[in-house]
C-alpha cells in the first residue's frame, strides 16, 4: 500500500490509539507491551502519524479522558481465556467493577468515558493467548507465535478501518 493512497481517501484521517497492557516482567503477560513495540516500528516505517501508541501495566480511571480524544482505540492484552491464539472483539461499555479498583477493564473505562465525556470512541480489545506468567522469564514459545499472529491481525484491522471505516472485512 502506498502511503498517499490513504490520504487521498479522506483528508481528515481518524485519530487511532493502540494501547498495550501488561507486565513485561511476567513472561507472557508482556504480550500487549511487546505488540505495542512492534506496532510502533510499523507506524514509524509507514509514517502513520495519526496512530498513537501507549502502554501501561494496567488501566487507570484517568484513561477514560485519554481515550475520549480518539476515533478508534484498540486495547492489547495477554489473555488466559479459552481462545485459539488471538481474538479481537468490540468493547461494550460497562460501569460494573470489582470490589478492588486495582484492575479496571476496558469496558469500565469506555463506560466511564461515555458517562463523563459523552463520547465513546470505536473501541476493541485484542486478546493474545498467554500460557506462562512466571517472574523474569522470557515469552513462552507458543506466546511468541501468538504475538506474530496478533501483529498480522492488528495491522490488517487498522488498514481495513482506514479503507472502509470498520475493522471487519465486508
Amino acid at each position: 500500500m502506498i502511503k498517499n493512497e490513504i490520504s487521498s481517501i479522506d483528508p481528515k484521517l481518524p485519530e487511532i490509539l493502540i494501547y498495550g497492557l501488561g507486565n513485561p516482567g511476567r513472561q507472557d503477560d508482556a504480550l500487549g507491551i511487546l505488540l505495542v513495540e512492534k506496532i510502533e516500528a510499523w507506524v514509524k516505517e509507514n509514517n502513520y502519524s495519526y496512530i498513537i501508541t501507549d502502554q501501561n501495566y494496567q488501566l487507570n480511571i484517568e484513561d477514560a479522558e485519554y481515550i475520549s480524544n480518539y476515533d478508534l482505540v484498540i486495547f492489547l492484552d495477554a489473555s488466559v481465556d479459552e481462545i485459539e491464539s488471538v481474538l479481537i472483539e468490540p468493547v461494550v461499555p460497562d460501569l460494573k467493577t470489582n470490589f478492588s479498583m486495582h484492575s479496571l477493564t476496558p469496558a469500565y473505562i469506555v463506560g466511564l468515558c461515555n458517562q463523563l465525556f459523552h463520547n465513546i470512541p470505536e473501541t476493541y480489545q485484542l486478546h493474545i493467548k498467554g500460557y506462562k506468567f512466571e517472574f523474569m522469564k522470557p515469552l513462552s514459545r507458543n506466546a511468541e507465535k501468538n504475538l506474530a499472529s496478533a501483529f498480522t491481525l492488528l495491522t490488517t484491522c487498522i488498514q481495513q478501518y482506514l479503507f472502509s471505516g470498520s475493522i471487519y472485512s465486508n
